[in-house]
């Protein structure tokens, strides 16, 4: 039976500089990198050399932990670098693209003909699989597991996200053969949660397989984990796989079409984007041909791969996270402030009234990154509670987390969420605490005691 959760605490940060409705087609750029630190938990292992050739769909390494989980080149060409870091830790694998892609060949097929063993296996053969992502631990689904259903969350809620009713409008033959192909990974049901405050784009009202779960609320309403947390919760031993709309595609088209296309409509969006829109990209694009071709404002800017409360800085001459579809650029901030908090503030955000900003409920802001202090003591302040939809107490979890209190944390709600979930939490911090490494620290701490 669907659900329709009402999501009462969160904040919704509006903010200039949303993509316009339309998509952009630019000629490929000429080199992609696929980043094994997008991966939560990866040890990987080379299966190619600088100046291999590959195709889409070759891979390129697979998780050292789980040898079965391939990671595969999103476009054809030559192995350009590979690019470590500290300790010799694999950062990059750059790849020369070709002007016109050449794909592995997979076969093709209806997944509802097939076993749920052939679809894991042609999943884990194309690089496929990586789009699937489990709780607990936001790490890569183990396909040696089942999980107890599978969640997608057909709508973003973060600052500036794109529509993703517009991304995937006239998609539907592809989304349900990929919605197919997930059915049968799972005993459970397939929740595809929608937002009920927007017109839902046909490609998920007429979904057929899962169940259509309606959800309204301020951010983080859209973020998966909190869908999760409120109709079907991860408890320990348990695991919830999840996977994102445009990626349910791409699965989709190794079916119907044979090849690893992995191909995406991201957002390039922020104030400081002289004028935000859509294009159409390939997973682990240089994010440099999109900017260029667009122009930022003057300026000393910030490019973030993802969302500004929870994406990931790069430089000009960075790549898009394989699970990003949005690009971010705001100012830094580094310039003075004259009289700074003594001044009204009308065009300062806050989420109290601290500011006469609260006079303008409609208002779109131009924030930067300025932090507005350092960082103080972590004390109880009730912020926290104000936007954090979850029924866990999420200074308590993050204060037992600093201990080292692995059995404080699972009775506090560990298992039930990953960094962006507290992102919110982050961002209305007084005391300015980094609240997403912390939860990371303790999810990699318990994931590193249990296995």
């Amino acid at each position: 039976m669907s659900a329709n959760i009402k999501i009462k605490r969160g904040l919704n940060i509006k903010l200039t500089g949303e993509a316009a409705k339309s998509v952009i087609n630019l000629s490929p750029p000429e080199i992609f990198a696929i980043k094994p630190p997008d991966f939560t938990g990866l040890t990987p292992k080379l299966l190619v050399k600088e100046g291999d050739e590959v195709q889409a769909g070759s891979p390129l390494f697979y998780d050292k932990n789980n040898e079965a989980v391939k990671f595969s080149s999103p476009v054809s060409g030559e192995v350009a670098e590979i690019v470590r870091g500290h300790k010799r830790r694999i950062m990059e694998i750059k790849i020369l693209g070709d002007k016109e892609n050449r794909y592995v060949p997979f076969n093709k097929a209806n997944p509802n003909d097939l076993s749920r063993e052939e679809i894991t296996e042609a999943l884990l053969n194309s690089g496929t699989w990586p789009f699937i992502r489990q709780r607990p631990f936001g790490t890569v689904a183990n396909p040696a597991e089942k999980p107890k259903s599978i969640f997608i969350s057909a709508f973003d809620s973060n600052p500036l996200a794109p529509d993703i009713n517009f991304i995937m409008q006239d998609n539907d033959p592809d989304f349900q053969t990929g919605l197919d192909a997930l059915k049968k990974l799972t005993d459970g049901k397939i929740h595809l949660n929608v937002a009920d405050d927007a017109a839902t784009s046909t490609v998920f009202t007429n979904a057929k397989g899962v169940i259509i779960n309606k959800i309204s609320g301020p951010h983080p309403a859209g973020n998966v984990g909190v869908q999760i947390h409120h109709i079907d919760p991860v408890n320990k031993g348990e695991a919830v796989w999840y996977i994102n709309p445009q990626d349910v595609l791409i699965i989709g088209r190794l079916f119907s079409a044979g090849k690893y296309e992995a191909s995406r409509v991201i957002a390039l969006t922020g104030s400081q984007v002289n004028a935000p829109a859509y294009y159409n990209s390939i997973v682990g694009s240089s994010v440099k041909y999109i900017i260029d071709s667009n122009g930022l404002k003057d300026g000393e800017n910030r490019i973030i791969s993802g969302n500004i409360l929870s994406g990931n800085q790069i430089s000009a001459y960075g790549y898009l996270g394989f699970y990003d579809t949005q690009i971010t650029v705001v100012p830094e901030g580094h310039e003075f402030e004259f009289m700074g908090w003594l001044m009204p503030g009308f065009n300062k955000y806050s989420m109290s009234r601290a500011f006469f900003s609260w006079l303008k409920p409609g208002k779109e802001y131009k924030l930067d990154t300025n932090l507005h202090g350092e960082e103080r003591p972590f004390v109880m302040t009730g912020q926290y509670e104000k936007v954090f939809p979850m029924d866990i107490y999420p200074v308590q979890l993050l204060k037992s987390i600093l201990i080292e209190d692995i059995d404080m944390m699972e009775k506090l709600g560990i298992y039930e969420v990953v960094e962006e979930d507290f992102a919110l939490c982050e961002f209305v911090c007084t005391s300015k605490i980094k609240s997403q490494e912390i939860i990371r620290r303790g999810l990699d701490l318990v994931r590193k005691e249990f296995g």
